[in-house]
């Protein structure tokens, strides 16, 4: 368990004029880049009422976040054929996210929040241009790898539109039902960050449609998640992991090392159960 974060004794602004946080002594810090600190602050100063379009989360170390759910989303990383399903793999800490995703997504989406599923899917052009060393990462024993034929139907390993690159079952309901209602958004990736490379689709896509909120969920935590979370950080959005909803196949510590690191530097660390209570509240507030 991660020591609580000393509270701090009077607000503080971190940041510049176009994107910055608000802290304050009661434990508040808000994220939504709507109210600067006046230039004659005192230590009494309280936060500025909650807007209608702002929600309040408790995440770890004695903090709640204020959000502006109109500039957040939450970025699903990987939960896919490939690193799920019991045909291919054993990942039971990943399959065990899939209810809280079920609860967590339906909730967010009704804030108006975006659903962004980041997944593997590559093009046979793009197998021309992947590193070595990710190449040898993909391959057991010199043989398989991206682009290989998977047996039982599950297509080619990672290409776009083969089913071990699809969602893992009910997922692939939920996405599609956000599809329909204009939330949810499929996004293809070709590295283990989402965030990877000048112009990514999804750095394209948050840029584009003003997000600056970042919710994290997905496979694998310390692996293709904190490669993402990494590479949101360096380009200034404000991250949050969603704890109950990340897992690895990685040997003990790993998870870990990536929620305590998270928490402690990058930004903060949540559950599905203080986000949908926090939803349950703002809408019977």
């Amino acid at each position: 368990m991660a020591k609580p974060r000393p509270p701090v004794t009077t607000p503080i602004e971190y940041g510049n004029p176009a994107a910055f946080w608000v802290e304050y002594p009661t434990g508040l810090v808000d994220l939504t880049r709507s109210h600067h600190l006046p230039n004659d602050a005192q230590e009494t100063l309280v936060p500025p009422p909650l807007a209608s379009n702002h929600l309040e989360i408790p995440v770890d170390r004695e903090r709640t976040i204020r959000i502006n759910k109109e500039s957040s989303a939450i970025v699903i990383i990987d939960m896919q054929n490939f690193f799920l399903h019991p045909d291919l793999r054993a990942h039971p800490s990943g399959l065990a996210c899939v209810d809280p995703l079920l609860k967590v997504v339906p909730a967010l989406r009704s804030q108006g929040a975006k659903i962004l599923w980041v997944n593997w899917g590559l093009t046979d052009h793009e197998l021309k241009t992947i590193p070595p060393a990710l190449v040898r990462s993909f391959m057991k024993g010199g043989t398989g790898g991206f682009g290989a034929e998977l047996p039982n139907g599950f297509g080619r390993l990672l290409m776009r539109d083969a089913y071990n690159s699809a969602l893992y079952g009910p997922l692939h309901d939920e996405y599609l039902k956000g599809k329909e209602e204009g939330t949810d958004v499929w996004i293809h990736k070709n590295r283990m960050s989402g965030l990877w490379g000048y112009q990514s689709a999804l750095d394209l896509y948050l840029k584009e449609t003003g997000i600056t909120t970042l919710f994290f969920s997905g496979v694998n935590a310390d692996q293709c998640v904190l490669g993402t979370i990494a590479d949101a950080y360096f380009r200034g959005y404000d991250c949050i992991l969603v704890e109950d909803t990340v897992a690895t196949t990685s040997p003990s510590g790993g998870l870990e090392n990536v929620v305590y690191n998270i928490g402690n530097s990058y930004g903060f660390v949540t559950d599905t159960k203080r986000i949908v209570q926090a939803v349950e509240s703002s809408k019977s507030g």
